[in-house]
């Protein structure tokens, strides 16, 4: 196991559960909850605002490092393009359809169905990357998928009838998380370009694509102007920053140790999101919450582990010697 890759991982999901937590909080408040166009526009412009700050927030990071107009620059090579189609996968299609299928199927059917995304990326990762787990390595993967299910599924949450069109944007939402990984991970493999710069050409594609496309379609820039000119925009400038650190710690998890097991890190923000839900804004924790981060945390570890961490013989004849 590549511990600094394994380490890359778990910051990554412990972030992006930071960020979730804040971004809960954040469409929780009176401005986001006006009216019905309101709640459905929120998660659009929740993530542009989200992403356009986040690119200033890792250029600002660049330009300290010195760094900032050779990952500008990137975007004339060939592994820069392969980074902005993985962004355009990984944004406007994934969050985009993941907010249309919530309005059919519920907040937990879609939370739910989407934490298969590891899965389509682990196949295709395989196919396009030959990124080869174990037979162990796969079973974890399918514990914490299937404990994410088992976490996020309610009865009753079927939003719509038109469930049919619900679950087609879910398979979109899927498709678009899983490939960004991979295409990532296939763009930044010749290293030509490094994990903060394809970071920086990730997010800014995704905010360009946002801005000048996703919010116009949806008619939402009346409600960004309202959160631009709102005190909250210092909580999505916070909120950014978490995202940030989480997106640039799972490139170079992607990097390190390759697209699966990083997805397979990566996925563990569900459980660390119940953990710091507690600790943050006092959401109550149960025993099934406990008893599903626990093993979606275990199947992440089992995700990444060699043949010889997870043979627990060898791993107790390692600590008597």
């Amino acid at each position: 196991m590549k511990f600094k890759g394994v380490g890359f991982g778990l910051i990554s999901g412990i972030t992006w559960a930071l960020d979730s937590v804040l971004i809960g909080v954040l469409l929780s408040r009176g401005l986001f909850l006006s009216t019905e166009k309101v709640i459905f526009l929120a998660p659009l412009v929740s993530t542009f605002l989200h992403d356009t700050l986040s690119t200033i927030w890792v250029a600002i990071y660049l330009a300290l490092k010195g760094k900032l107009t050779s990952a500008l620059s990137k975007i004339k090579t060939r592994s820069g393009r392969f980074v902005i189609l993985a962004a355009l996968l990984g944004g406007p299609v994934g969050m985009t359809f993941y907010t249309l299928s919530i309005q059919y199927i519920g907040s937990s059917y879609t939370a739910s169905f989407s934490a298969v995304y590891p899965a389509i990326g682990a196949f295709f990762a395989f196919l396009l990357l030959r990124d080869r787990l174990s037979f162990k390595n796969w079973i974890g993967l399918f514990i914490s998928i299937l404990f994410i299910f088992l976490l996020g599924y309610s009865s009753g949450e079927f939003a719509s009838a038109n469930y049919i069109l619900g679950f087609l944007f879910i398979l979109l939402c899927i498709f678009g998380w899983g490939m960004e990984c991979v295409i990532v991970a296939y763009g930044m493999k010749d290293d030509e370009i490094t994990p903060e710069e394809s970071l920086q050409l990730r997010q800014l594609t995704s905010a360009v694509a946002y801005g000048l496309l996703i919010i116009p379609i949806f008619k939402g820039y009346s409600l960004v102007g309202e959160v631009v000119t709102n005190p909250e925009i210092f909580f999505i400038l916070i909120i950014a920053l978490a995202g940030s650190v989480s997106y640039l710690f799972y490139y170079k998890a992607i990097n390190a140790i390759g697209p699966t097991r990083a997805m397979g890190l990566n996925i563990s923000y569900s459980a660390w999101a119940i953990i710091l839900g507690f600790f943050i804004v006092g959401t109550p924790i149960t025993m099934k919450m406990l008893f599903c981060s626990f093993m979606i945390i275990l199947g992440s570890i089992m995700t990444v582990a060699n043949e010889n961490e997870l043979n627990f013989k060898n791993f107790f004849k390692k600590k008597v010697a």
